[in-house]
């Protein structure tokens, strides 16, 4: 006994058409009638846009719907299409490699913004301007050592850390207060109670309750 199994079949360019859809486009090529053969290619193109009718939202879907016939066929397919056929170097072309930051990060806990924001800092002239943005840089690192350790943080690492990552070119403003813990992370929102939660008998016997208690009323 033979099984025709999925991985011994022809590789599919687009899965999402069927291998019914492979079938009927291999089909059409051993048709040599060009009459015939353009008529079943239109014909499959019918089915290819049933079977896909989200694609009707994409602007010219039929363009599309002929650039898969073609890729389906693997470009080897003798038809009179409305539309050119797809480059295949563009599609069988790598993209562009992304370009990543290889760099290390010597506080990792900071990231990399916050060390932009001490370096712009750190140029700036000595004022209320550069104070004030300080303190916000110093609170933002509090928020960062909090999401890596919420057991315990001391203010003195953070101004430590800050007055290292600056090159001692940055200050701590005067009389300035390191905010508490509880500042900075804001209690979760406790969801509304309403006044019956959980089984919905309960509802029905505070409804009962008050029914019985106005005919208790109207008794005297």
């Amino acid at each position: 006994m033979s099984f025709d199994y999925n991985t011994q079949r022809k590789r599919m360019s687009l899965p999402e058409y069927g291998r019914n859809v492979l079938k009927m486009i291999e089909h059409i090529k051993a048709i040599k009638d060009p009459e015939e053969r353009n008529q079943a290619a239109r014909t499959i193109i019918q089915i290819m846009g049933n079977l896909n009718p989200n694609l009707k939202e994409v602007t010219d879907f039929k363009h599309k719907l002929w650039d898969h016939l073609m890729i389906i066929a693997d470009f080897n397919l003798d038809v009179d299409s409305p539309y050119p056929a797809p480059d295949r170097t563009k599609l069988d072309a790598k993209p562009n490699k992304v370009p990543y930051h290889n760099g290390d990060i010597k506080y990792a806990h900071y990231g990399q913004i916050v060390p932009a924001l001490i370096e712009a800092a750190s140029k700036m002239e000595d004022g209320e301007e550069k104070s004030y943005l300080t303190t916000l840089i110093l609170n933002q690192m509090k928020k960062d050592y909090l999401t890596w350790n919420k057991a315990q943080v001391a203010d003195d690492i953070i101004i430590r850390d800050m007055m290292e990552i600056s090159g001692n070119r940055l200050k701590v403003p005067e009389n300035f207060r390191m905010p508490d813990i509880r500042e900075l992370l804001a209690p979760p929102k406790s969801k509304p109670q309403g006044r019956y939660q959980g089984r919905p008998q309960d509802k029905y016997k505070g409804q009962q309750n008050k029914q019985n208690k106005k005919k208790y009323k109207s008794s005297y």
